[in-house]
């Protein structure tokens, strides 16, 4: 049985933190209806504005709470959390793009919280993952390029024993791992770094996975990662 593994490395730079982890299992995430998750992910970029309580866009707390966090390790120029990217777009008018329903339900979620989420394919994962510092030498390559981009040394990332999965904690993914049409089995995750947000992320969670639930069937598991619990079997 594989493993989620977050490592003592991660919790010294990060010990309020909390990782929400939904493992699906047997899930259909073929495309059938495409305009049905497009009015959910337009639904939430409406809900999403509400999170603009500044007029400044890096004022605002669920964009800063993150930036302070980039900070605190080794990125690559310009990197940002992967709900800054979404909120930006929302912000500048843009909508965002429908991708397969996985992608498109946890971008939702994401929008709607203000909270970082993502998903991978359990079984593109070789051995255990671990979200921890990189050693700075595991092979990445991320979508639209050919090319290894291997995280910096000291830089928070998911990775297995093949690579890494996710550089910057949620900036990009690795193309080996990303949720297609053909994922069965998938791990989903929310992370939280601002403790005064337990009970949004909270909700954020069970709402992730009852939306799986109810439109790509199958069965999940729901766990919530702290420096108390820092394992699960996936």
């Amino acid at each position: 049985m594989k493993k989620f593994i977050i490592e003592e490395q991660f919790w010294e730079v990060f010990p309020e933190a909390k990782i929400g982890v939904i493992v699906c299992r047997g899930i259909d995430n073929v495309v059938k209806d495409p305009e049905q998750y497009k009015n959910l992910l337009q639904s939430s970029e409406e809900l999403a504005l509400s999170h603009f309580k500044k007029d400044e866009f890096s004022s605002n707390e669920v964009i800063k709470v993150w930036r302070e966090a980039f900070q605190k390790f080794k990125t690559k120029k310009g990197a940002r959390s992967s709900i800054e990217a979404l909120l930006k777009r929302v912000n500048k008018g843009d909508h965002i793009g429908t991708i397969n329903p996985l992608v498109d339900i946890y971008n939702s979620i994401s929008l709607k919280y203000a909270l970082p989420c993502g998903g991978e394919d359990i079984d593109t994962f070789v051995g255990d993952i671990k979200l921890t510092k990189a050693v700075g030498d595991e092979p990445f390559i991320t979508l639209g390029t050919d090319e290894n981009a291997s995280p910096y040394e000291g830089e928070i990332v998911y990775k297995d024993e093949q690579g890494a999965i996710c550089r910057c904690w949620n900036w990009r993914e690795s193309v080996r791992t990303m949720l297609t049409e053909n994922t069965k089995n998938a791990f989903l995750c929310i992370e939280l770094v601002d403790v005064d947000r337990v009970e949004i992320f909270e909700s954020a969670i069970n709402e992730l996975a009852d939306l799986v639930n109810q439109n790509l069937g199958g069965t999940y598991k729901i766990s919530v990662l702290d420096r108390d619990q820092k394992e699960i079997e996936i």
